[in-house]
């Protein structure tokens, strides 16, 4: 059903690592360490600056993927890990984007159930890597059925 979309990939986006968008994730995940916001904190730190959680770029925009069409709801998000070549700072600027990894299909309790494995990247303003993310979006069977039709 997706196996034509792998390897394809969106444009790269600009994004800002805004310090009050910082501090309301943090607020609302629960984790309300002074690294985040706390300016003080921050340029005393190993960092000279304030960072964001871990989990921050899920706020992010990593562009559209050309032909792939996923309906707004009956998505399942599946497992998600970020890997971290150092954190992001607060006023950064990255430039996000996504790519179709792999997709495979497994029968289930509930049907034949689709994973789509896509890898997500973002990137300083000299194109290094900042953070790489794999998540996988679980597409039930009666989703399926309604992309086919």
């Amino acid at each position: 059903m997706f196996k034509d979309q792998i390897g394809k990939q969106s444009n790269k986006v600009k994004n800002v690592v805004e310090r009050g968008a910082v501090k309301k994730f943090a607020e609302a995940i629960g984790d309300l360490h002074p690294i985040y916001f706390d300016e003080e904190t921050g340029g005393n730190s190993r960092y000279k600056a304030n960072i964001a959680p871990p989990t921050f770029p899920r706020t992010f925009d990593y562009g559209v993927i050309e032909g792939l069409n996923l309906p707004n709801k009956g998505l399942i998000h599946g497992e998600q890990t970020f890997h971290y070549e150092r954190p992001l700072s607060v006023g950064e600027e990255i430039f996000c984007s996504s790519k179709v990894k792999k997709y495979f299909e497994k029968k289930g309790n509930f049907g034949q159930m689709g994973f789509l494995v896509l890898e997500s990247l973002g990137e300083d303003l000299a194109g290094n890597i900042i953070f790489s993310s794999t998540s996988t979006v679980v597409i039930s069977e009666a989703v399926r059925k309604v992309l086919v039709k």
